[in-house]
């Protein structure tokens, strides 16, 4: 693509003010709560990225300090310091003081840009208590300070320097967000999926918090085809190695990859200008009907296929794992979320690349594309006895949310957004629940013995378990395409096992299970943990819960150890009902873990090493976080 070489203060264009974001932060960043916290780093990174995408970075520094404040820096061009000509004060100043300035308006400063809504470093400086921005260009060192969106002096030249590049320090505002804490791992996600989607940068990413040291850098030098590699590391793959489309054009770039593996779902993660576009869009509609039509027509020109017989998208998308990556001048976001690209040309951008090169690939590899064709008819005959099989199961009841099975003890409200569930490791514990709740609103659902590892298996076989059939059937929404979320029966889902390895495993199948057939369950928030206690103490006739071994050594330590009465609950079938409901159902007083979707690379690797074929991974998992573990019960 043709790189704009200029890029002064001229290319920094105003649109409007920032006086609204300190009233309404959260139309700006989403929220004020930790992932608002997050995207406040996100904004810099991202403007960061623009330079890398226009060929002047290389290298993005983050360090979360001591202080609780982070430092974001680049080696780009640096953030214009000349004087802006309508706003008559520094581009640094406009850049950091007017909402929608930036070198993405105008289509001169960046050709390509990764920021939606160009609010970043406005924003950032409005909610933070203050900021600081350090450039470095022309040979000097200029510096600005910031307290809650107001300069404090003028960009002042402090230093000389042959680099280039900028720094911003921020320490956001306690005033504004729920919490000031930056979590690392969701940062180091989000980070190494940028490298990732931009080969060649590198992202260190640098935690300096007391009692918190740590660091990870980030650099994939064989970009989206490495992302492919990571994704499907564990599993038996049909070709040796990815295939991999690169196409570039004056105002668009297009990277494809793709690689089938063993498993019986696919993986396709969507993306526009680094924007994971969630909802799809342009883009992944011409993947994947270009995608079924060059299987199709291959099958059928090669005779692999018989005449009527037609391959759908679900059967050639069986087992694919898939990263598309546009990157284009003017994108266009839709949906509920804006993450939905809307480019119409983008479709036939995709389709004709596809078209070229894996067509191309197919035909100069006849054996791996038979291969391909065959798995494909496979899965259709699989998926065409798993319909049958779901057919059979519907008209018997078992998926339709007017048949609920005899073990359900339900509740007498029928407004689904007050009700929940609770799913229960074992009968005798699930008797002591159903004792112990509140029948009004609460139901519950126990579930004997480990359900189906669904990671190893179709859903022919999936419906054949009769413990993911009572509770496909207690939920009433139906699973996989059939999923309809407005016939859920419990605004809450959540998971009861005993605090002990079983439960623990038991947990991971029904996530597994959520995951695969329900993913929109998590996705919005349905699904919950409950955190039972582990001991119970007595001391002078009162009686305390405590949930954490640190929880009791720090009651232990205020107390003295003297005379107390520990018990370490097992499992859930120890406590009565009363105490089990006082503990853990109590609305009031229970400790309840959502269960959220952050990252969907990262979920869909975690269950593919927990629950997949390869125990190496598991093995390697578990020496990596055996130190995490303070008090394991076998």
């Amino acid at each position: 693509m043709e790189q704009n070489k200029h890029y002064d203060e001229s290319d920094i264009q105003v649109l409007e003010g920032l006086e609204p974001v300190r009233k309404r932060p959260g139309m700006y960043i989403g929220s004020t709560d930790e992932r608002g916290l997050q995207h406040l780093i996100i904004e810099i990174v991202d403007n960061s990225i623009d330079e890398a995408l226009a060929g002047y970075c290389n290298h993005i520094q983050v360090f979360l300090q001591k202080d609780g404040s982070c430092k974001v820096v680049d080696n780009g061009r640096g953030i214009p310091t000349g004087i802006h000509k309508t706003e008559n004060k520094s581009a640094v100043e406009v850049v950091l003081t007017k909402l929608h300035a930036g070198g993405k308006f105008g289509g001169s400063g960046y050709k390509i840009s990764g920021g939606l809504h160009g609010v970043g470093l406005s924003c950032v400086n409005a909610l933070s208590s203050w900021l600081e921005v350090e450039v470095k260009q022309n040979g000097k060192i200029y510096h600005q300070d910031y307290k809650r969106g107001v300069p404090q002096n003028e960009l002042t030249v402090v230093g000389t320097t042959n680099q280039t590049g900028t720094t911003v320090i921020f320490m956001p505002d306690d005033e504004i967000f729920e919490t000031t804490d930056f979590n690392y791992e969701t940062l180091k996600t989000r980070f190494k999926e940028i490298a990732f989607l931009n080969k060649g940068l590198t992202l260190s990413l640098t935690d300096e918090r007391e009692g918190r040291e740590h660091s990870d850098t980030f650099h994939f030098e064989g970009g989206i085809v490495e992302f492919v590699e990571f994704l499907n590391r564990g599993r038996d793959c049909l070709f040796e190695k990815p295939v991999y489309i690169n196409k570039v054009a004056d105002n668009y770039q297009i990277e494809i990859c793709f690689q089938y593996n063993d498993s019986y779902s696919e993986t396709i993660h969507a993306y526009a200008n680094n924007i994971n576009t969630e909802e799809g869009g342009t883009h992944l509609v011409g993947f994947k009907n270009s995608l079924t039509k060059l299987i199709n027509d291959y099958g059928a020109l090669n005779k692999i296929l018989k005449d009527t017989e037609k391959l759908s998208g679900e059967d050639v998308r069986e087992g694919i794992t898939a990263i598309i990556s546009v990157k284009l001048t003017e994108p266009q976001f839709e949906g509920q979320t804006k993450t939905k690209l809307g480019n119409s040309e983008m479709r036939g951008y995709v389709e004709k690349a596809m078209a070229e090169e894996f067509g191309t690939y197919l035909e100069e590899h006849p054996s791996q594309a038979k291969e391909l064709v065959l798995k494909c008819v496979t899965a259709q005959r699989a998926r065409e006895a798993a319909r049958s099989a779901r057919e059979l199961t519907r008209r018997k009841g078992i998926l339709e949310s007017n048949s609920l099975p005899g073990k359900l003890s339900d509740c007498s409200s029928k407004d689904s957004s007050l009700c929940e569930i609770y799913l229960v490791e074992g009968d005798s514990a699930g008797g002591t629940a159903k004792q112990g709740r509140d029948r009004r609103y609460q139901a519950i659902l126990p579930l004997r013995g480990k359900i189906l590892n669904v990671e190893k298996a179709r859903l022919s076989h999936v419906l054949e378990n009769q413990e993911i059939k009572y509770m496909i059937t207690a939920f009433g929404t139906g699973i996989k395409e059939d999923f309809d979320e407005s016939k859920l029966r419990y605004n809450k889902i959540i998971c009861m096992t005993d605090a002990d390895v079983d439960g623990s495993h038991i947990r991971i199948l029904m996530l597994t299970f959520f995951y695969r057939f329900m993913r929109p369950l998590i996705e919005h928030g349905h699904v919950y943990i409950a955190q039972p206690p582990l001991y119970k103490t007595v001391k002078n006739n009162v009686t305390k819960y405590f949930y954490s071994d640190a929880e009791l050594e720090a009651y232990q330590n205020e107390v003295g150890r003297k005379g107390i009465e520990i018990q370490r609950y097992k499992g859930l079938g120890e406590m009565n009902a009363e105490q089990l409901w006082e503990t853990t159902m109590n609305p009031e007083k229970r400790t309840l873990l959502q269960v959220t979707m952050q990252d969907a690379f990262e979920a869909n690797e975690i269950f593919t090493v927990l629950m997949g074929e390869c125990p190496e991974l598991r093995r390697e998992f578990i020496e990596k976080n055996a130190t995490l573990v303070e008090d394991l019960d076998i």
